[in-house]
């Protein structure tokens, strides 16, 4: 008998929350679709963010989530398309910019474009 966990998706941009159990080990996004409840993703490699979720309850698996962080992992948040299921789970759907924001937004912007550099010219 395969052990199965609920995985509950609060789904923000679409108003929605999706329950279904998911078998122990499986990848989220892909058993979610097999059950007729496709969610955002883009790369399904856990190299974007398209993908992003923020832990509410539980815990997460995903040491696959090449797109995130150890900081970010750290502060609960996970790649549905590499999460696999470990336990009960809740999590809310993230948006792609803002989680990219908190993952590169500081290494933005601190520089300066100098007279004379190609960019003056665009």
């Amino acid at each position: 008998m395969t052990t199965t966990h609920p995985i509950t998706v609060h789904w923000r941009q679409a108003g929605r929350t999706i329950r279904h159990e998911v078998p122990e080990g499986d990848y989220i996004l892909r058993s979610f679709e097999q059950q007729g409840d496709p969610l955002p993703f883009s790369c399904r490699n856990g190299c974007c963010t398209a993908c992003a979720v923020r832990v509410l309850n539980g815990r997460i698996d995903h040491r696959e989530a090449l797109g995130l962080s150890r900081e970010l992992r750290d502060k609960g948040y996970g790649l549905l398309c590499v999460a696999r299921a470990i336990g009960p789970l809740e999590v809310e759907t993230q948006d792609e910019d803002e989680v990219y924001e908190l993952q590169f937004g500081r290494h933005f912007g601190r520089g300066r474009v100098l007279p004379g550099l190609p960019l003056d010219d665009e």
